[in-house]
């Protein structure tokens, strides 16, 4: 990887919709040396895949919440997690060191919303002792 290809991936990184010849103007290099250099990012696993960004706000989500779980034993990570999983507004979770078993990423219309989550859903699985 060059500096070129750098270039290419701080433009995507910026806006994976970015035109390719865009990206090549701007660089000084021909649209087919891109796909070239794109191709081969792919192949190497450099690059895997361009996403969309979701706007949760224009959805109706307007908390975002990182919370703490603790869990009575360590070995209850695995069931925990799957159970994390089942709940929709939950979009990461994260086995983490120190004071919490795992660290969620939640997504809530509002905090009432949100303790409406903690309080019924993420506290109600087996083994989540506190949030």
């Amino acid at each position: 990887m060059d500096g070129i290809d750098k270039e290419i991936l701080r433009n995507l990184m910026d806006d994976t919709r970015t035109p390719i010849l865009q990206i090549a103007n701007k660089i000084g290099i021909s649209g087919a040396t891109i796909h070239q250099r794109l191709r081969k990012l792919e192949q190497s696993g450099v690059i895997s895949r361009s996403k969309f960004t979701v706007n949760n706000k224009i959805l109706g989500y307007n908390t975002m919440a990182f919370v703490g779980i603790y869990l009575d034993k360590a070995a209850r990570n695995h069931e925990a997690l799957k159970d994390l999983r089942k709940i929709p507004e939950v979009l990461e979770c994260h086995y983490t060191t120190g004071n919490w078993s795992i660290l969620i990423k939640i997504i809530c219309r509002d905090n009432e919303h949100l303790m409406h989550l903690l309080n019924t859903k993420i506290q109600a699985i087996e083994g989540v002792s506190r949030t």
